[in-house]
């Protein structure tokens, strides 16, 4: 791939399929005239081991070695849930917090088990995701969103993945998992992260045009 393609082709680091379809679901609303690609369109590259202690920390690495490899802009993040009762806990380390090979199931009824018999006013959370940008070069743009909520009592609603069906909204008095996609890809952590993409794209655009 061309290097001055890199004005035309926008990568999400990530192999996540859910992950992918809400991504571009929010992108598509700010009518990005970008060509959007995933980590499908590389097979040859594997997935970014993400190691660090931070959500900006994994999401700028992710960004920046998919970006490298592809000689594309590349889009990654990384989501925490910090549940107050827990010490901040599973924090950056949500996706496995359930231990090697959990899904998504396991690690919410993990967390369901450790807030066992705990009022609503103990169940506070707040859900953080972290966008990064990265050009070739190294250089990277960061977004952050984030929602306030308690984590529910139970399993509530089919929609959305990850903690969705136990992070609840008061707001709206549902779950994620309750919410149709359309109100949840407005309000998310995620939806106000890469809600300010396009800013960072036109950003990093300019930066590589200037060289």
């Amino acid at each position: 791939m061309n290097s001055k393609k890199i004005q035309y082709a926008l990568v999400l680091a990530t192999n996540n399929q859910h992950k992918v379809s809400e991504i571009r679901s929010i992108l598509r609303k700010a009518h990005l005239k970008v060509p959007i690609l995933t980590l499908k369109d590389f097979p040859s590259r594997g997935p970014v081991v993400e190691n660090k202690p931070t959500l900006v920390g994994n999401a700028v690495k992710k960004a920046r070695e998919i970006s490298r490899f592809t000689k594309c802009l590349a889009l990654a993040d990384d989501t925490g849930l910090f549940v107050k009762a827990l010490r901040g806990k599973p924090g950056v380390y949500s996706a496995r917090f359930a231990g090697p090979g959990c899904n998504y199931e396991h690690n919410c009824r993990k967390l369901l088990r450790l807030l066992n018999g705990k009022p609503l006013s103990k169940r506070q959370a707040l859900f953080q995701t972290v966008a990064a940008l990265a050009l070739p070069n190294g250089k990277v743009f960061v977004a952050k969103g984030q929602v306030n909520g308690r984590i529910a009592t139970e399993f509530k609603g089919k929609n959305g993945f990850g903690y969705d069906p136990v992070f609840n909204v008061p707001k709206y008095k549902k779950t994620f998992a309750e919410m149709n996609p359309h109100l949840k890809n407005r309000i998310s952590h995620r939806a106000k992260a890469f809600s300010k993409v396009p800013g960072l794209l036109k950003k990093a655009l300019k930066e590589y045009n200037s060289r």
